[in-house]
């Protein structure tokens, strides 16, 4: 079960992490989870392309280290690209010791500033250990694309109906998510441009 739109009260609860960038000018912000992927992430690219739009990967250190050259690619293509840790640990059952070494191990391949929690879950100390070094990266809208009880339609509607200015969308560029991500990515982008929305890649 997940909330397409991050609540209120848990983005006041988790104040110092980044759910969404406000601003004036109807930026909003793409973001993909998991990759790089064979065939996925580089679908996924291509789309991105065809509508000239710049987003922000958050990569597995050992995605990163299977798929170098699809990795190469997101970076050769300007996107940006953040930490998305080593193997996917959740927070709220990895010890602190053992969280950190596995996100510093995938820094080592990745070296960003960028950092999102696998799942979205950390704990309060682990944010604020990590924002030491780290701009936290969650999100304000979940298109639900991993999940596959959730229909490509309805992970499309997710994305349209709760986007707002300052908007961070997640898409997920995996195998899992792959059926809900081509059908609804493509859809969502020329929707968000018609209403005038501009995608920028995180910095």
């Amino acid at each position: 079960m997940f909330l397409p739109k991050s609540p209120k009260i848990i983005k006041a609860l988790y104040s110092q992490l980044t759910w969404e960038i406000p601003n004036t000018e109807n930026k909003i912000y793409l973001t993909f989870d998991d990759g790089p992927t064979p065939e996925i992430t580089e679908w996924t690219l291509d789309v991105l392309n065809q509508y000239n739009i710049k987003a922000t990967f958050f990569c597995l250190g050992q995605n990163v280290e299977k798929h170098p050259k699809i990795y190469q690619r997101i970076l050769d293509e300007g996107h940006a690209v953040g930490n998305h840790s080593y193997a996917h640990p959740s927070g709220w059952k990895t010890n602190d010791d053992n969280y950190f070494d596995d996100i510093e191990k995938s820094q080592k391949l990745i070296n960003s500033k960028l950092f999102r929690p696998p799942y979205g879950r950390i704990t309060k100390s682990q944010a604020k250990h990590l924002k030491e070094q780290y701009n936290i990266i969650m999100w304000s809208v979940l298109s639900g694309d991993f999940d596959v009880k959730t229909s490509p339609e309805k992970c499309l509607d997710n994305v349209i109906k709760n986007t707002e200015s300052g908007g961070i969308i997640v898409f997920h560029d995996s195998e899992k998510a792959a059926p809900n991500l081509k059908y609804a990515l493509p859809k969502a982008i020329e929707n968000l441009l018609d209403k005038g929305f501009v995608f920028k890649k995180l910095i």
